[in-house]
This record gives C-alpha cells, structure tokens and sequence, in this order.
C-alpha cells in the first residue's frame, strides 16, 4: 500500500500526522513487482524512488521466482538514481518479484 507524501509547503497538521502513521505502520512507496523476461539474462527495473544509495530488497512471487534465488543464480548488479539492474539466469519460465528498495 502506498503512503500519503504531504508536500513541502504542507500546514495542515491532521496531513503530516497521517502520513506519519503510515509510515510507522510499514506503508511505503519505495514498492513493486517485476516479471523478468524470458530469454534475457538482465533486466533493469525503472523506479523513481530508487537512488544510487538505494538498497533492492527482492522476495519471489512465483514459484519459479523461488527457485531462481534458491539456485543463487540472481543478483543486483547495478543501482542508480530511477533504476537497478538485475543480472539472472536466463529461462523460458517467467519469474516474478517483489521488491522494497531501502536508502
């Protein structure tokens, strides 16, 4: 789920408490899923809550997303500010994540 962002110029206090709570309660917009393509051995990810200081975090939502991280055969390869690079086996499976980026 995502959280409310109030803006910089934001007064409202009601606002800024709001968006607070969400964030205590693990809300984030730093979130989303990727389905690798079949037959690439790389995928980039866009997100314009990624950073260059940013951390991916990937969990598998597919079966076949399991098994490629319990093969180890899937790793960052590359993070920068609006996307990250995901360097995988390639498969005629696809194989689908989750992913929080932290930083």
């Amino acid at each position: 789920m995502t959280a409310y962002v109030p803006g910089i110029t934001e007064t409202d206090l009601k606002k800024i408490i709001l968006a607070l709570q969400q964030l205590a309660a693990g809300r984030s917009n730093a979130v989303g899923s990727i389905t690798l393509a079949t037959g690439a051995s790389s995928t980039v990810v866009a997100d314009k809550n990624c950073s260059a200081a940013s951390t991916p975090i990937l969990t598998a939502a597919t079966a076949s997303a399991a098994a490629e991280l319990g093969n180890g055969t899937i790793y960052v390869s590359a993070v920068a500010n609006g996307s990250f690079t995901l360097s995988h086996a390639s498969s005629t499976v696809p194989r689908t994540f989750l992913y929080a980026l932290l930083g």
